[in-house]
Protein backbone atom coordinates (compact mmCIF):
# COMPACT_ATOMS: atom_id res chain seq x y z
CA UNK A 1 0.00 0.00 0.00
CA UNK A 2 1.82 3.70 -0.70
CA UNK A 3 1.93 6.45 1.69
CA UNK A 4 -1.33 7.84 2.30
CA UNK A 5 0.43 11.21 1.12
CA UNK A 6 1.76 10.59 -1.91
CA UNK A 7 0.10 11.47 -5.07
CA UNK A 8 -1.10 8.87 -6.23
CA UNK A 9 -3.09 7.70 -3.69
CA UNK A 10 -6.49 9.37 -4.65
CA UNK A 11 -8.74 8.04 -1.82
CA UNK A 12 -8.24 8.21 1.57
CA UNK A 13 -10.13 5.11 2.94
CA UNK A 14 -12.20 2.59 0.60
CA UNK A 15 -14.08 -0.16 1.38
CA UNK A 16 -12.86 -3.99 0.24
CA UNK A 17 -15.15 -6.76 0.08
CA UNK A 18 -13.16 -10.07 1.12
CA UNK A 19 -15.47 -12.99 1.55
CA UNK A 20 -17.88 -12.29 4.27
CA UNK A 21 -16.01 -8.95 5.62
CA UNK A 22 -15.45 -5.71 4.53
CA UNK A 23 -12.61 -3.64 5.73
CA UNK A 24 -11.47 -0.60 5.62
CA UNK A 25 -8.05 0.29 3.62
CA UNK A 26 -6.13 3.48 4.16
CA UNK A 27 -6.86 3.65 7.32
CA UNK A 28 -3.87 3.78 9.45
CA UNK A 29 -5.33 3.81 13.11
CA UNK A 30 -8.11 2.63 15.33
CA UNK A 31 -8.80 6.17 16.27
CA UNK A 32 -12.06 7.04 14.86
CA UNK A 33 -10.79 11.13 15.22
CA UNK A 34 -8.16 10.36 13.55
CA UNK A 35 -7.97 11.96 10.26
CA UNK A 36 -5.21 11.23 7.79
CA UNK A 37 -3.63 13.70 5.93
CA UNK A 38 -4.83 16.61 8.24
CA UNK A 39 -3.17 20.09 8.87
CA UNK A 40 -5.49 21.49 11.29
CA UNK A 41 -6.15 25.09 11.55
CA UNK A 42 -7.28 26.08 15.34
CA UNK A 43 -8.86 29.02 16.87
CA UNK A 44 -7.98 31.95 18.45
CA UNK A 45 -8.27 33.26 21.56
CA UNK A 46 -11.09 35.39 20.94
CA UNK A 47 -13.63 32.90 21.20
CA UNK A 48 -12.08 32.30 24.49
CA UNK A 49 -12.86 35.79 25.59
CA UNK A 50 -16.09 36.20 24.42
CA UNK A 51 -17.31 32.99 25.77
CA UNK A 52 -16.09 33.88 29.00
CA UNK A 53 -17.08 37.26 29.13
CA UNK A 54 -20.74 35.73 28.20
CA UNK A 55 -20.39 33.35 31.20
CA UNK A 56 -19.79 36.08 33.58
CA UNK A 57 -22.42 38.10 32.78
CA UNK A 58 -24.44 34.87 33.11
CA UNK A 59 -22.81 34.98 36.42
CA UNK A 60 -23.79 38.21 37.23
CA UNK A 61 -26.74 37.77 35.88
CA UNK A 62 -27.77 34.62 38.28
CA UNK A 63 -26.58 36.26 41.43
CA UNK A 64 -28.64 39.63 40.96
CA UNK A 65 -31.66 37.15 40.30
CA UNK A 66 -30.85 35.07 43.60
CA UNK A 67 -30.08 38.64 45.43
CA UNK A 68 -33.28 39.93 44.53
CA UNK A 69 -35.04 36.64 45.69
CA UNK A 70 -33.22 36.64 48.69
CA UNK A 71 -34.48 40.25 50.19
CA UNK A 72 -38.24 38.92 48.09
CA UNK A 73 -38.11 35.69 50.36
CA UNK A 74 -35.98 36.25 53.24
CA UNK A 75 -37.44 33.25 55.35
CA UNK A 76 -34.23 31.64 55.27
CA UNK A 77 -31.19 32.65 53.61
CA UNK A 78 -29.27 29.35 53.87
CA UNK A 79 -30.62 28.77 50.24
CA UNK A 80 -29.69 31.35 49.22
CA UNK A 81 -26.48 31.67 50.15
CA UNK A 82 -25.89 28.10 48.81
CA UNK A 83 -27.15 28.75 45.40
CA UNK A 84 -25.30 31.46 45.39
CA UNK A 85 -21.77 29.54 46.09
CA UNK A 86 -23.51 26.76 43.74
CA UNK A 87 -23.53 29.44 40.89
CA UNK A 88 -20.27 30.54 42.12
CA UNK A 89 -18.88 26.92 41.62
CA UNK A 90 -20.30 26.68 38.23
CA UNK A 91 -18.62 29.52 37.12
CA UNK A 92 -15.26 28.43 38.50
CA UNK A 93 -15.47 25.43 36.91
CA UNK A 94 -16.38 26.78 33.27
CA UNK A 95 -13.57 29.25 33.16
CA UNK A 96 -11.48 26.65 32.30
CA UNK A 97 -13.64 24.47 30.17
CA UNK A 98 -14.54 27.24 27.70
CA UNK A 99 -10.80 27.35 26.60
CA UNK A 100 -10.47 23.28 26.53
CA UNK A 101 -13.41 23.84 24.58
CA UNK A 102 -12.06 26.19 21.80
CA UNK A 103 -9.17 24.76 21.65
CA UNK A 104 -10.78 21.67 20.36
CA UNK A 105 -12.07 22.79 17.31
CA UNK A 106 -10.40 22.55 14.47
CA UNK A 107 -10.39 22.34 10.30
CA UNK A 108 -8.51 21.06 7.21
CA UNK A 109 -8.84 21.45 3.42
CA UNK A 110 -7.89 18.50 2.53
CA UNK A 111 -8.01 17.71 -2.00
CA UNK A 112 -11.41 16.34 -1.92
CA UNK A 113 -12.78 17.65 1.70
CA UNK A 114 -13.16 20.06 4.27
CA UNK A 115 -12.82 18.52 7.97
CA UNK A 116 -14.33 19.98 11.07
CA UNK A 117 -13.19 18.28 14.45
CA UNK A 118 -14.46 19.72 17.59
CA UNK A 119 -15.37 18.77 20.93
CA UNK A 120 -13.49 18.08 24.24
CA UNK A 121 -15.32 15.92 26.13
CA UNK A 122 -17.87 14.76 23.46
CA UNK A 123 -15.30 14.29 20.30
CA UNK A 124 -17.25 15.04 16.65
CA UNK A 125 -15.33 14.97 13.14
CA UNK A 126 -17.22 16.28 10.20
CA UNK A 127 -16.25 15.24 7.12
CA UNK A 128 -17.54 17.15 3.91
CA UNK A 129 -16.59 16.56 0.48
CA UNK A 130 -16.62 19.65 -1.52
CA UNK A 131 -18.89 17.60 -4.40
CA UNK A 132 -21.79 18.15 -1.70
CA UNK A 133 -21.33 21.77 -0.70
CA UNK A 134 -24.33 23.37 -1.71
CA UNK A 135 -24.06 27.09 -0.01
CA UNK A 136 -21.37 28.33 2.51
CA UNK A 137 -22.53 31.02 5.36
CA UNK A 138 -21.20 33.58 6.96
CA UNK A 139 -22.44 35.19 9.66
CA UNK A 140 -21.99 37.29 12.65
CA UNK A 141 -24.54 38.47 15.54
CA UNK A 142 -23.73 41.55 17.39
CA UNK A 143 -21.87 39.97 20.41
CA UNK A 144 -19.63 38.64 17.75
CA UNK A 145 -18.98 41.49 15.99
CA UNK A 146 -17.78 43.77 18.61
CA UNK A 147 -14.95 41.33 19.20
CA UNK A 148 -14.39 41.18 15.66
CA UNK A 149 -15.32 37.57 14.90
CA UNK A 150 -17.29 35.98 12.21
CA UNK A 151 -19.30 32.24 11.87
CA UNK A 152 -18.73 29.52 8.74
CA UNK A 153 -21.79 26.67 8.06
CA UNK A 154 -21.51 24.75 5.86
CA UNK A 155 -24.95 23.41 4.13
CA UNK A 156 -24.93 20.55 2.38
CA UNK A 157 -27.86 17.87 0.35
CA UNK A 158 -28.04 16.59 3.71
CA UNK A 159 -30.31 18.70 6.24
CA UNK A 160 -28.52 16.58 8.92
CA UNK A 161 -24.89 18.35 8.49
CA UNK A 162 -23.75 20.35 11.65
CA UNK A 163 -20.23 21.62 10.25
CA UNK A 164 -19.80 25.20 11.59
CA UNK A 165 -16.52 26.93 12.71
CA UNK A 166 -17.49 29.85 14.86
CA UNK A 167 -14.92 32.40 16.23
CA UNK A 168 -12.79 32.86 12.80
CA UNK A 169 -11.49 36.69 12.07
CA UNK A 170 -13.96 37.89 9.75
CA UNK A 171 -11.12 38.17 7.10
CA UNK A 172 -10.60 33.80 7.21
CA UNK A 173 -14.32 33.67 7.48
CA UNK A 174 -14.67 35.68 3.61
CA UNK A 175 -11.29 33.84 2.83
CA UNK A 176 -13.23 30.13 3.67
CA UNK A 177 -16.50 31.18 2.05
CA UNK A 178 -14.63 31.51 -1.10
CA UNK A 179 -12.18 29.07 -1.86
CA UNK A 180 -14.99 26.19 -0.43
CA UNK A 181 -17.44 27.81 -3.00
CA UNK A 182 -15.16 27.73 -5.77
CA UNK A 183 -13.88 24.24 -4.56
CA UNK A 184 -17.37 22.89 -4.08
CA UNK A 185 -17.74 24.21 -7.80
CA UNK A 186 -15.54 22.60 -9.42
CA UNK A 187 -16.06 19.29 -7.80
CA UNK A 188 -19.71 19.65 -8.27
CA UNK A 189 -19.03 20.49 -12.01
CA UNK A 190 -16.05 17.20 -12.68
CA UNK A 191 -19.09 14.76 -11.53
Amino acid sequence: MRHLRSPGYRKVASLVRRGRHRRLVGVTSSDPFEVPGADWTRLGSSLVRLRRLLAAVALVLALALLAVAAVRWSGSTRWWVGLAVGALALFALAWPAVERSVRAWGYAERPDDFVVTRGALWRRVDLVPYGRLQMVDVSAGPVERAFGLSSVRLHTASPTTRAHIPGLAPEEAARLRDRLTRRGAAQTAGL
